[in-house]
């Protein structure tokens, strides 16, 4: 954003896509309640991007700006909002001087999961004219039917660039598919795979959530929140984390706990449990990560996101989540492990019989999944 595209933007007038705001305060709950709520409706209208501009007086357009000492990261600004909506909304946010003002740019990009939601009221807003409303039947059966063959890996991630991904990584997935990655033919492979996604506006390639997972060993330069935390509490509380592609992930997880855990130990029940978590947390909350808490009680494997319910008739059945990783992760796998057959709680009870109990916890509290399974005590009276 410059200032020529900021002075243009300013001549119009209020609308779906543009709101002015004199100010913007994140102190309360209620503040950031009511700026994801405007984030949600200018996302939720037809167009392209959206904006809300800060620093200028709504009906006069006169050059306010905010204060010097007023500071806000963008890392800050993306987690009010995306822990606040479902799917999160892709947004980013510019600092602009005009008339030596600073004026800031929230940009909300056109995203391909709509509608966009408010989590705590479950409420779905949109634009009419100037102002915030919520949308009516018809409007969301509309939105509905644009958004249904999206989900939240696809979801693009703002200013990602496709240069981090691992060249030979991607490689060796379209080998596996019979498909030679080359020059001419990477971006439209990328692009039609929903590895990457292409601005219509501006033609940016970003990468995606679930192709940065998969396909990026230093991907929490863009996900910090992709990482499984490892304390041993057995070991003076000795903590290990662990990042980058999901895979590499698991490996050296299991590399770990075999160092870490009695040899005893039936360490393929807690790779189980963990490559689970890897495959079907929930990668819309950023600010929750995948931990382990090794104990002489027990062993925690802590995954975000509560189990998906389908209810029909009297029957309960869970959905997967993220099946778009999992395609990617049984071709690339060269262990195999998520082709083995069996659900994983009657894999855990085999695994310790005569050993002591796993509990399997779907805490809608924490909105998290925990396995607990016995811990080194139950190991060591063995």
């Amino acid at each position: 954003m410059d200032s020529k595209k900021l002075l243009n933007l300013i001549k119009r007038n209020e609308g779906e896509k543009l709101d002015f705001k004199e100010k913007l305060e994140l102190v309360t709950e209620g503040n950031k309640k009511e700026f994801v709520k405007d984030v949600c409706a200018i996302a939720n209208s037809r167009g392209g991007r959206g904006y809300i501009i800060i620093g200028i007086q709504d009906r006069t357009k006169k050059i306010i700006g905010v204060t010097d000492n007023f500071y806000l990261s963008e890392e800050k600004l993306q987690q009010v909002v995306t822990s606040r909506t479902e799917p999160p909304i892709p947004i980013a946010l510019n600092e602009v001087l005009l008339d030596n003002k600073k004026i800031l740019v929230v940009t909300i990009y056109n995203g391909y999961q709509k509608p966009y939601q408010v989590r705590e009221s479950g409420a779905f807003y949109i634009r009419r004219g100037s102002t915030t409303d919520i949308m009516r039947k018809i409007e969301l059966i509309s939105a509905f039917q644009q958004g249904l063959n999206f989900n939240i890996e696809v979801f693009p991630i703002v200013k990602s660039s496709a240069d981090i991904f691992d060249e030979d990584l991607l490689k060796e997935y379209f080998q596996c598919k019979s498909i030679k990655l080359n020059d001419e033919n990477k971006t439209f492979l990328l692009n039609t795979s929903n590895i990457t996604v292409i601005d219509e506006i501006d033609g940016t390639v970003m990468c995606t959530l679930g192709g940065l997972l998969v396909f990026a060993e230093n991907n929490s330069i863009y996900l910090p929140h992709n990482m499984i935390k490892i304390v041993n509490k057995s070991n003076k509380d000795k903590v290990t984390v662990i990042q980058g592609t999901l895979i590499s992930m698991i490996n050296r997880t299991e590399k770990l706990l075999i160092e870490e855990l009695p040899h005893n130990y039936p360490v393929y029940a807690v790779i189980e449990a963990v490559k689970n978590a890897v495959l079907y947390r929930d990668y819309s909350q950023c600010n929750k990560i995948i931990e382990i808490i090794i104990s002489r009680k027990s062993l925690i494997v802590s995954s975000p996101g509560q189990m998906i319910k389908r209810y029909q008739n009297s029957y309960v059945n869970y959905a997967r989540r993220n099946m778009w990783i999992y395609e990617k992760l049984i071709t690339l796998d060269k262990k195999q492990r998520f082709l083995k057959s069996g659900t994983g709680i009657v894999k855990f009870k085999k695994a310790f019989k005569g050993i002591g109990k796993v509990k399997v916890i779907d805490s809608k509290e924490e909105n998290c999944v925990k396995v607990i399974m016995p811990g080194l005590y139950a190991i060591s009276n063995m």
